[in-house]
């Protein structure tokens, strides 16, 4: 699959606020003494099962996810406390392969030179309601994050995990080159993509971090 136009927007918790969100089997992974949740909004095309072609009507979308960083066997991953994207057969597929926790959303995306405009509202049926509405954009050059640096410890990630619904942990690998970040700017209207948590954010201003483009390889899911 390839990931277009990504925004990194990450806020520093203490870990107490996520401890009960995550399942007792995971860490949580802690930069400095602090937990980091993120919201991400991307959107992706070409994504299609290996071996087979990618479907115009299937293969791109919109997709927004509210992240957190953890650990199982020392390994350092994602974990997702949702996920809203565009395309009903998409999530379909994403509940049922992957067991996460996946919404359909009314979504949209448009480019004004540099800039993107970024709306989203969950219509996913008996889910809680969440939005997001934003401009962002890129504010200097490419970089790649140094190791040890906050920004690679936050980015480069190669696993996520999931549950099921038995309460079973799962992981999946990722692969991907490593970012290509840049700094960014953003004018946030609206998100309360974490009101389903009852998480309130931090009234800092998120930091921030761009990336134009990635292509990603993601595995099925494997028992933790």
């Amino acid at each position: 699959m390839h990931w277009y136009d990504l925004l990194f927007m990450h806020w520093p918790l203490r870990p107490e606020v996520l401890r009960p969100h995550i399942p007792p089997t995971l860490a949580l992974d802690m930069f400095d003494g602090w937990t980091w949740l993120g919201v991400v909004p991307f959107r992706m095309s070409g994504v299609r099962p290996r071996y087979m072609p990618a479907l115009p009507w299937a293969s791109a979308f919109a997709e927004l996810n509210v992240r957190t960083y953890v650990t199982a066997g020392s390994k350092p991953g994602v974990w997702f406390f949702s996920l809203d994207a565009a395309n009903p057969l998409a999530v379909w597929l994403a509940r049922w392969i992957f067991s996460l926790p996946y919404y359909t959303a009314r979504m949209m995306v448009a480019h004004s030179n540099s800039r993107i405009r970024y709306a989203s509202t969950r219509t996913h049926r008996h889910a809680p309601q969440a939005q997001f509405g934003a401009w962002y954009w890129p504010v200097g050059k490419v970089y790649h994050a140094t190791p040890d640096t906050l920004e690679h410890w936050l980015t480069e990630r190669y696993c996520l995990y999931a549950a099921d619904h038995r309460g079973r942990l799962w992981r999946g690998e990722i692969h991907h080159r490593q970012w290509p970040l840049q700094p960014a700017a953003a004018n946030i209207a609206t998100n309360t993509m974490t009101e389903p948590l009852r998480i309130a954010l931090p009234s800092t201003a998120p930091l921030l971090h761009f990336a134009r483009l990635q292509d990603v390889v993601a595995w099925r899911l494997q028992p933790a």
